[in-house]
């Protein structure tokens, strides 16, 4: 019997967070003995898996043999912005139930994409369920060591300057790595309607009216919610002056947020003009400014709490498990 064939020049398209087109070319001959196609799917560290593999070792995807391109979607072993490797055979299903395959083809490297707005948006949507209520405030503050703002002061014309967001937060977060920005708190005790006097980041603390920084002027997105394996749970959300660098990168990635109406952190005129803020009570709001920020527009004074390095998100994973703030794509 003519041996199948073995599908060549394979090409990855369309790739989402969960989901990717493949397609490739075959010899016309026994095309029409084909009915199933093989796909091996595995995480770009296992790429020499496909080396040992035998005619009767089964595999990760098997797929009727459709028209090209075919579209593998909801996988359960695609995850967001992850490398992956991927060789296919070409099957005819037998009498007796088997299978003749051909062998595999060459194997191809891609990489899976960041989460869409559209997921961005399922993650919002269950932050809502546990923001909780509104608490007014007035200031945004930031904490680190004394020498990070002995730095700012000497070498950088007294500007905090944005840099790189680290990996922190889930996986498929369209910020991590690529937007540059400050971070900043808002969050207040419930009991005194201030910040906390605790922090994860420094003993010194850098603190502003909050208008300085969010107001009419500048748009608001929502970029994450997760947890670390604990029962807080965080939302990120950037702050970006219009019309800015920082602004320009989020419209594109993230859900825009109304200033005055949304669930997590908002900014309000009243009658006289003067601004008013609120953030949500059962989240800890991480809000990244994406512009240089002067100290002269606030004071840097050291807290009187402790530093709590347990509490620190820098680079921090998310629970791949909480029900809470996971979607069904990846982890």
């Amino acid at each position: 019997m003519e041996e199948l064939p073995v599908p060549q020049n394979i090409k990855i398209s369309n790739i989402t967070c969960d989901s990717f087109k493949i397609f490739w070319d075959m010899d016309s001959r026994s095309k029409e003995r084909i009915t199933h196609y093989f796909i091996d799917l595995n995480k770009k560290e296992n790429k020499n898996a496909n080396k040992f593999k035998h005619k009767d070792v089964p595999t990760k995807l098997v797929a009727k043999a459709v028209p090209l391109p075919m579209t593998v979607r909801g996988h359960w072993f695609l995850s967001p912005r992850t490398e992956y490797t991927v060789a296919v055979q070409t099957a005819s299903k037998q009498g007796d139930g088997d299978y003749a395959v051909s062998e595999w083809s060459e194997i191809i490297e891609f990489c899976t994409a960041d989460y869409s707005t559209v997921h961005l948006t399922q993650l919002l949507e269950k932050a809502e369920v546990i923001a909780g209520r509104m608490l007014r405030f007035s200031v945004f503050y930031r904490n680190q060591h004394k020498e990070y703002f002995d730095h700012t002061r000497e070498a950088q014309n007294n500007k905090m300057l944005p840099s790189v967001k680290d990996n922190s937060g889930s996986h498929g977060s369209p910020i991590s790595g690529k937007l540059e920005g400050i971070f900043f708190s808002c969050n207040t005790e419930f009991n005194t309607g201030k910040p906390p006097q605790d922090s994860p980041y420094g003993r010194y603390r850098f603190q502003l009216p909050a208008e300085e920084l969010f107001s009419p002027k500048t748009n608001l997105y929502f970029a994450d919610f997760y947890c670390m394996y604990t029962a807080y749970h965080y939302v990120i959300l950037v702050i970006a002056p219009k019309g800015s660098s920082g602004d320009e990168f989020c419209k594109l990635r993230l859900p825009a947020l109304d200033l005055a109406n949304n669930r997590f952190m908002t900014c309000s005129e009243e009658e006289d003009g003067q601004l008013v803020f609120h953030h949500a009570q059962d989240l800890i709001l991480e809000v990244i400014y994406t512009d240089p920020v002067d100290l002269s527009l606030g004071t840097v004074a050291e807290i009187s709490g402790h530093q709590l390095m347990s509490l620190s998100t820098v680079n921090a994973k998310k629970d791949p498990s909480c029900k809470t703030c996971n979607i069904s794509v990846g982890r």
